[in-house]
């Protein structure tokens, strides 16, 4: 009997914004391909009986090709097993999780999607910056910086609007070339921009600039990504440029599975 698949968004990091559905999975599951940018505190969650395996994808470094991916993940529920297929933010934006569904459904194997918080709205609630705003913001584009497709720069000239606010996954460090497209598509030069770096992380880091003056920016620890428009300006001033001090919180992410409430 075949097993199934379930595609998981592990949200950006905090282990507290994970949905319930997925901690449930991962309790249950017989095998679990996580990507590198999962946070240790969540595969801490797996138990000790599964079989996990770090299929990530980082440039620079040892990757897993995608097709050993879609190999392990036919082949393993094939054999009957519970398989979650951990992607940090959500599984269904930049995580690669339609190559993936077409794979399943050639091999005819069951699969369901568990989405997860995607890494912008984690980083803009963590950084307090609104994504919309009535008087500011009527749209949201969310971008590639490691773009496949040659045309990018048509693309982000389409998507670039006075009222947009875009958010850029995986800028990069390349911040004089990134200032560069920006303006390119037409982006303001003095339009505010916040890098955040580790969202909601006990190591988030927040520093805001302009689209003009991006190139100097620090090069801060990945995973980053880049929020850009007016509505920058409501980051909250403690946490620019600062170590984020998040509090132990009262109660555990077991406790809340359990249905419990302690410390309340």
């Amino acid at each position: 009997m075949s097993g199934k698949v379930y595609l998981v968004g592990a949200g950006p990091g905090d282990p507290e914004l994970l949905t319930v559905k997925a901690l449930r999975l991962l309790r249950a599951a017989d095998v679990v391909l996580h990507d590198d940018l999962v946070a240790p505190e969540i595969l801490q969650l797996i138990p000790p009986r599964a079989e996990v395996q770090n299929v990530g994808k980082r440039a620079g470094g040892k990757s897993t090709r995608q097709e050993e991916i879609h190999f392990l993940l036919v082949a393993r529920a094939a054999a009957g097993l519970r398989v979650v297929r951990l992607k940090s933010g959500d599984p269904l934006i930049f995580g690669r999780a339609g190559e993936e569904i077409e794979a399943l459904r050639r091999s005819n194997i069951e699969y369901e999607i568990v989405p997860g918080v995607t890494s912008a709205l984690g980083a803009a609630a963590a950084a307090g910056i609104p994504l919309t705003h009535r008087r500011m913001s009527s749209a949201l584009v969310l971008l590639a910086g490691h773009c496949a497709s040659e045309n990018w720069g048509e693309d982000w000239k389409r998507f670039a609007g006075s009222e947009s606010t875009l958010v850029v996954y995986m800028p990069g460090q390349n911040y004089v070339e990134l200032s560069g497209r920006l303006t390119a598509a037409g982006v303001a030069r003095e339009i505010p921009c916040a890098i955040i770096s580790r969202a909601t992380t006990p190591q988030e880091r927040v520093y805001r600039t302009t689209v003009a003056e991006l190139g100097h920016a620090p090069h801060l620890p990945a995973p980053t990504l880049l929020v850009v428009g007016e509505v920058v300006k409501f980051a909250d001033r403690d946490l620019v440029e600062k170590v984020s001090l998040v509090p132990e919180p009262e109660w555990s992410i077991e406790s809340v599975f359990a249905g419990e409430t302690q410390g309340r």
